[in-house]
């Protein structure tokens, strides 16, 4: 079937290319895609980086809704919600599980940085067009971008009046989307525009315990932005928006679930048959990767998001100011039924707060000048609070386990206290020296200064009272049992509150030299230097697992960018290579935490390919390919996966590390694809006047999905298929659609189930897994 789709699709191709060649008529040429990768609107085809661009109609047409959908439409991109986190990656290189770390991916939206990993998840709202810049981006955009960056630019207010209306519905999970916006002028020199979007679904996971289906999502946003326009010299665009998107229960399922070993509390018998006997037959009634799971606890995640934003133009001559003022703010609350069952074993509490304001002034220099050029000043603060409990219930399976030895956990709660203030100062500066037409050197550096305060403290309470604990017991158990270390554990004495501080420097340049073999070619090659700072960990349970050190990139890239065939077919193809010194890597401990470490040396290379092709007149194709080779060149001191050998270094806390030299990391499947074909003709059909139909087509090959790449899950390769027709009009459009056509089985994050083997012995997984084959209908008007 798969085989078939694919060999469909190219010949769908070679056909209309003899079509084309045999056919006379009027030429068609690409569209001019214009971008903002450096800061000032520039054709995508004479920016000398590697870059994946979607418009507005991109989006549409491929039913985009956030990052999540945005990865089956760029190769070398990755992003997955696990159970208390998001990541993303670029190229093999993102951000694990950790609130402490900075994203190695940054997300900016016009012009101002969302960092947090919370921030990922919001949902996309009336966007003008996303650009995904691969390879470290560190002068136009500072050091949170080592592994590449997304660059988002909302739609702006217009003159002309503009309303849209939009309403989508998905039967196979019940979800239905409305959206709205309205522009126009409200003075001369006064324009608005206002977005909302309110969406709601029933769920792709069957939860046979609660007999429902999950995650049960509700989001809601609304924007309004304002341009004021007072003279051809100024302008300030100001805009505010606030996102809700909340989520019941959880895309997640136990996928296997082997015996316990010898020396187990019941050695020979799965996790099931334990929790079974232990009076819940109920908690795990399969392991195979089937859309269902059982779960116990009530589990949501609410997030409340605020963002401000402030941009100034100024003129002065040919040379031009800008200004960005950002305020972003969101509170994140999240309930976890975190051993991944329906036994009553554990829960998690999280309650997240973060608030940011940032200002960027940068001046901007006329260009078609023998030599242009921007620099800037850059400033950011931050307030980050995050706070986890790791209860037990009081009818926790937990104080039945080995006679009644661990009851004094039951009704007691592991809390943290994680706190972060950052402070950061940037200056860059970015010049291009034409030496001809033909031959322009560009120049830049960033340097940034960075302040960093932290503290970390775990106690032990009554999960009745919050207060801490009296019982003496439950702190050595923790302890003993759970790797916590806390203020109370008697085998902690000096406890576990700590403090931290930390002054980091970097310096960044750039050198890229670009060559127009003639007018539609153009040839370039780069270095430059990527750096992440160091920090604190706010996951690990042990108070060995704090500080961990900063992150630095050297990044080669020569590439072609090209126009073809009298202006039809474009082809942009890049070879690239990066080495990381000290990768950060957070992985998890085996029990309930998950500890941070640095690789100290990790590279990256591959090649990048892509483009669009106009076939014929009303028949375009475009591609995307990626080949990706990741490598650990120094790691020896990894986590070691569920009943692997240790071999490599030893941790801090005395135990034997895994060595994971020569091997690829997470999320790093060798070779990744998407093509999409849009054929468009004139009809006259009850009152349409256009047919339009999409065919997207993505492969990934097999890559690693576990946190601590146990080689069990190295999934296989997959493909998806994605098909939209419509019936367009100049007010009325009509699509039926199709997503992931193939009804592929995708794991986008593997990890054990947490103390199945640490305390029951099992080698037992859960899986996250992406939705199967859905459709639904799209209706929209615009006036």
């Amino acid at each position: 079937m798969k085989n078939k789709a694919i060999k469909s699709i190219f010949t769908l191709s070679a056909c209309a290319l003899a079509i084309n060649a045999a056919t006379a008529q009027e030429q068609v040429t690409l569209e001019v895609i214009q971008v903002t990768a450096q800061k000032r609107s520039e054709n995508a085809q004479e920016t000398p980086i590697s870059m994946n661009v979607l418009s507005s109609a991109d989006l549409k047409e491929k039913s985009i809704e956030k990052i999540d959908d945005l990865q089956y439409s760029v190769p070398n991109l990755h992003m997955t919600e696990t159970g208390i986190s998001t990541q993303m990656f670029i190229r093999g290189i993102g951000t694990g599980n950790n609130q402490g770390f900075e994203q190695s991916v940054g997300q900016y939206i016009d012009g101002v940085h969302y960092g947090r990993q919370q921030l990922l998840r919001m949902p996309f709202l009336d966007l003008e067009r996303i650009e995904v810049l691969k390879g470290p981006q560190s002068i136009m955009f500072g050091k949170n971008s080592v592994a590449g960056a997304l660059n988002l630019s909302s739609a702006k207010p217009t003159q002309d009046t503009e309303i849209h209306l939009g309403v989508q519905y998905q039967p196979t999970n019940g979800a239905t989307e409305f959206t709205g916006m309205v522009s126009g002028s409200l003075t001369d020199t006064l324009s608005a525009r206002l977005a909302v979007r309110d969406y709601s679904e029933d769920g792709y996971i069957e939860n046979t315990f609660k007999d429902r289906d999950e995650t049960i999502r509700e989001e809601s946003a609304v924007r309004l932005s304002l341009l004021w326009e007072p003279s051809d010299t100024m302008n300030f665009l100001f805009k505010i928006e606030q996102d809700e998107f909340d989520g019941t229960g959880r895309q997640i399922e136990v996928i296997k679930d082997e015996p316990a070993l010898a020396g187990s509390p019941m050695p020979g018998a799965t996790f099931s048959q334990i929790l079974g006997a232990l009076g819940h037959p109920g908690a795990i009634t399969e392991s195979e990767l089937n859309y269902e799971r059982q779960a116990d606890a009530e589990e949501s995640n609410n997030n409340s998001l605020n963002n401000a934003t402030l941009t100034a133009n100024f003129k002065f001559g040919d040379y031009t100011l800008t200004t960005v003022s950002g305020l972003v703010s969101y509170d994140f609350v999240e309930t976890c039924d975190c051993d991944y069952t329906a036994a009553p074993i554990f829960s998690v509490f999280i309650d997240e707060e973060y608030e940011q304001f940032s200002q960027e002034i940068r001046i901007v220099s006329p260009v078609g000048e023998k030599f242009d050029w921007l620099g800037g000043l850059f400033y950011q603060s931050s307030e980050l609070a995050f706070d986890d409990n790791i209860i037990i219930p009081t009818n926790s399976v937990l104080g039945l386990v080995s006679g009644g030895a661990l009851a004094s956990l039951n009704g007691q709660a592991a809390g943290r206290n994680y706190q972060l203030d950052t402070e950061m100062y940037s200056a860059f500066f970015q010049g291009r020296y034409h030496f001809t037409d033909a031959l322009t050197l560009t120049l830049g550096a960033r340097y940034t200064s960075e302040d960093k305060t932290s503290s970390r403290v775990m106690n032990i309470t009554d999960v009745s009272t919050g207060d801490i604990t009296t019982n003496p017991m439950s702190p050595a158990l923790f302890d003993v049992v759970f790797g916590i270390q806390s203020e109370q554990s008697p085998y902690s004495p000096e406890g576990h509150n700590l403090q931290g501080e930390r002054n980091e420097t970097s310096f960044t340049p750039l050198i890229n030299v670009s060559y127009k073999i003639d007018q539609n070619i153009m040839a370039y090659a780069s270095a430059t230097t990527g750096f992440k700072a160091g920090g604190f960990d706010a996951r690990a349970n042990n108070v060995n697992s704090w500080e961990f050190e900063e992150e630095e990139a050297t990044a080669y890239e020569m590439g072609i960018k090209s126009l073809l065939l009298d202006d039809t077919l474009e082809v942009n193809l890049s070879f690239y290579r990066t080495e990381y010194d000290n990768l950060q890597v957070s992985q998890f401990d085996g029990v309930l935490g998950f500890n941070v470490g640095n690789a100290k040396e990790t590279v990256v290379q591959g090649v990048e390919v892509d483009g669009r092709w106009i076939i014929l007149d009303g028949l375009s194709m475009q591609y995307g390919m990626a080949y990706l080779d990741h490598e650990y060149k120094d790691f020896t001191n990894g986590n070691c996966h569920s009943r692997q050998v240790p071999d490599g270094d030893m941790g801090a806390d005395g135990n034997q590390l895994c060595d994971y030299t020569g091997k690829s990391g997470q999320y790093t499947p060798k070779f990744t694809a998407s093509i999409g074909f849009d054929y468009f003709t004139d009809i006259s059909f009850l009152g349409f006047e256009y047919f339009r139909t999409t065919l997207g087509l993505y492969h990934s090959a097999k890559q690693n999905v576990d946190v601590n790449l146990n080689p069990l899950y190295e999934v296989d390769a997959y493909d998806k298929v994605d098909m939209r027709i419509a019936l367009e009009s100049e007010n009325w459009n009509i699509a039926l659609f199709g997503k992931n056509m193939t009804n592929e089985e995708v794991l986008t994050y593997v990890g054990n189930n947490p103390l199945s083997g640490s305390t029951f012995g099992t080698d037992t997984f859960y899986g996250f897994v992406d939705r199967p084959a859905t459709y639904g209908i799209q209706v929209d008007y615009n006036f």
